[in-house]
């Protein structure tokens, strides 16, 4: 079912203390989409990166960014990666990014927001779920005029409780999987693309640390989202044992990489 906990401000700090005394060098807001609370986003991105010395990055669908906020925020911010599943109206529309097909305009918005990081000086990235609508798409032109440093590609994912189409999940994407020899010939045609990173089901399903509204890890190691105890409550390393996570596949998949934008030096 849907969380609609809203983290306040002061515990979401709390969160940013401990997990950086746990040794926590990059964070990631995403969502749901992040920009919907665009202070609240900002000030933990200034405080995580100010006060926590971690890198900052964000995963947002692109509609919500305004210039303003970027002025205001972009300095505190190492990595944007927005979501682009096509650069086909009709197959955005269908998918679910834009609704009337004649004036989806998904793509141009990714080529706006493309040019806000430029100008901040923000690292850009693209995420694309491969899924049965577009497995067979040739993203190739549009990927090389966006020039993301990194691409990340995944095998659509079905989790219980969230998009299995239970009587408790949020949605159904059951109709949206593709075979691994699908998501296998999408990587294939776009191999000449060198920033391209592949994550079929198999790498991604437990590689990564989540954590919720409520700052609970989240354990998808038995296929559904099975929360901790919260780390506010229990702190950093009991939660962590609770979470699935699987350190070595993390590693494997290149979890560790240069995610810290170039800042000039001011006196």
């Amino acid at each position: 079912q849907k969380n609609t906990h809203k983290l306040g401000l002061g515990k979401a700090k709390l969160g940013l203390q401990l997990l950086q005394h746990s040794g926590t060098e990059k964070i990631n807001f995403a969502g749901g989409e992040p920009f919907l609370n665009p202070e609240l986003l900002g000030e933990l991105c200034k405080y995580a990166r100010e006060d926590c010395g971690m890198a900052v990055s964000i995963i947002s669908n692109g509609s919500l960014i305004k210039p303003d906020w970027m002025k205001r925020y972009g300095e505190y911010v190492d990595i944007l990666g927005v979501s682009v599943d096509s650069f086909d109206p009709a197959t955005n529309a269908a998918i679910g990014r834009g609704g009337d097909t004649d004036k989806n305009q998904h793509v141009n918005r990714m080529l706006k927001v493309r040019e806000l990081c430029s100008n901040q000086g923000i690292l850009f990235k693209m995420n694309t779920v491969v899924c049965s609508l577009n497995h067979d798409e040739d993203m190739n032109e549009h990927v090389s005029r966006l020039e993301p440093y990194r691409w990340k590609a995944f095998q659509c994912l079905i989790l219980k409780g969230e998009n299995a189409g239970g009587p408790n999940d949020i949605n159904d994407a059951r109709k949206l999987q593709v075979s691994k020899g699908q998501f296998d010939a999408f990587i294939d045609s776009h191999s000449g693309q060198s920033m391209l990173i592949p994550e079929p089901n198999t790498v991604m399903q437990n590689s990564y640390l989540m954590l919720d509204e409520e700052l609970r890890f989240l354990d998808c190691s038995e296929n559904g989202k099975v929360p901790s105890q919260s780390i506010l409550k229990v702190g950093v390393e009991q939660a962590l044992s609770q979470a699935g996570f699987d350190d070595l596949m993390f590693h494997k998949r290149g979890g560790i990489y240069a995610w810290t934008r170039e800042r000039s030096i001011s006196n």
